[in-house]
């Protein structure tokens, strides 16, 4: 694992590259993050065929732009995409046309709000072609002249350049505990977008490095990390790895982390989850958002916790942002401290809702405490003494342990931290978390 001064500096490594659906740019953005992600987590590239069915969709060829640009006649470049990747809209068929400003002006497109910015337009399923230009140089474009437009671009479907994603799992000490794993997500297909979703890349990895510098507890759930494509990389992803959904306990979806903005939080699907009642709990005291799940902006969480899979999902972001889809949304609105401040978010989620479990008795009538070392001193804890009763009235398989303590009005790791003497005692057994996953 290579060391780093800063996310921010991660992220410049990558910012600028060509980063789509299936791209050479794609491709080097991977190893990349590769290169940062701790050695212990096994950071895996996979590699899939273009045109193979996922569910009900397929999955993408790989696009290659030779040269793209508009000229004006005569000869003035007006564009060119060798100067910034978001002149052409994503997946632009090909192209090599003369033609008027009339025929031309459906194939422009700009930002009415920021007119000195190039947008970012896709098209990856509407097969179409189109340019990106700043309003202001829409704006000056003289009508009456004929233009030529060439994008000279390819989508190949050969198996050995295929559709490419990441995954990589930290476990907790001593392994695979049996408890499941909750996945991480952030997706890398933007090109040229710092905030959308560089930041959530780049957070993600410092939580990668968090939860390998300090592991999870043994008897944890384990965490997967994936990066790739959004929407379409979950389903192609899930869809050729039926067997980790049922594995899978929970889901943080990462993005737009590095703005000058409050934490934003989006519901799971279920709405009053265990996972929502955590990061509510997590969240607390500090200034965020609450919101509906799949509101905007709605992303892969609607795949791990959508029809089929129903993985409970929460989304964390520092959405929305007046940049969002231009060039505006570059490094210089980057900020190390709300980058960094995500992953401790999502680390503080994780660190509860992993370690989590449902304690269930093996024992009969009340439990001899101090005759067990179970006995806690009033004296040095008036509150847990107190609560002692009515935390062994709760073993009885139905509760996990942070309800308990919800229920006691302690805090978590105080309850977790006595539970677990009468875990090594024997006295109780620790049931995992169940899944919620559906299998069809």
């Amino acid at each position: 694992m290579k060391s780093y001064t800063s996310l921010k500096s991660i992220l410049a490594e990558f910012f600028p590259l060509h980063r789509t659906l299936a791209s050479d740019d794609h491709d080097k953005t991977l190893d990349i993050i590769g290169s940062y992600m701790p050695d212990a987590s096994n950071y895996t590239i996979e590699t899939y065929t273009p045109l193979e069915k996922a569910w009900t969709w397929y999955v993408p060829e790989r696009y290659v732009v030779h040269e793209a640009y508009l000229e004006v006649e005569g000869g003035e470049r007006v564009v060119d995409f060798k100067n910034n990747p978001l002149h052409i809209v994503s997946y632009s068929l090909p192209v090599d046309k003369t033609l008027s400003f009339e025929e031309l002006q459906p194939h422009l497109y700009f930002n009415e709000k920021r007119p000195h910015a190039i947008p970012w337009v896709f098209k990856y399923y509407d097969r179409d072609w189109g340019f990106c230009l700043p309003k202001n140089v829409f704006d000056k474009l003289p009508r009456d002249k004929k233009y030529r437009a060439v994008i000279k671009s390819e989508f190949i479907t050969d198996p050995k350049q295929g559709f490419k994603m990441a995954t990589a799992v930290i476990h907790p000490e001593g392994g695979p505990s049996g408890a499941g794993e909750i996945i991480v997500q952030a997706h890398t297909c933007h090109p040229m977008q710092a905030n959308d979703d560089g930041a959530g890349v780049v957070s993600t990895i410092e939580l990668a490095r968090r939860l390998a510098e300090n592991p999870l507890p043994a008897g944890s759930m384990s965490v997967r990390f994936w990066f790739g494509p959004e929407t379409i990389g979950t389903i192609v992803y899930l869809s050729h790895n039926e067997d980790v959904i049922q594995n899978l306990r929970g889901g943080i979806f990462m993005e737009m982390t590095g703005n000058k903005n409050k934490i934003a939080w989006h519901h799971t699907r279920q709405h009053t989850h265990l996972l929502d009642k955590i990061t509510n709990y997590q969240l607390r005291n500090i200034a965020h958002d609450e919101r509906d799940f799949a509101a905007a902006p709605a992303n892969d969480e609607r795949v791990i916790n959508g029809p089929g899979v129903n993985v409970p999902c929460i989304s964390i972001n520092r959405w929305p942002y007046d940049e969002y889809h231009t060039t505006d949304d570059n490094l210089d609105i980057m900020h190390e401290d709300m980058l960094v401040g995500a992953a401790e978010t999502a680390e503080q989620i994780i660190r509860i809702y992993a370690t989590n479990y449902i304690p269930k008795r093996t024992f009969r009538g009340p439990v001899f405490l101090s005759g067990n070392g179970l006995w806690v001193d009033w004296r040095e804890n008036w509150a847990l003494n107190r609560a002692i009763e009515k935390i062994m009235m709760r073993f009885e398989g139905d509760l996990s342990i942070f309800e308990i303590a919800e229920q006691v009005g302690l805090d978590y790791w105080m309850v977790r931290e006595y539970i677990e003497k009468f875990r090594a005692k024997g006295f109780v057994t620790a049931e995992p978390i169940p899944s919620e996953a559906q299998d069809s």
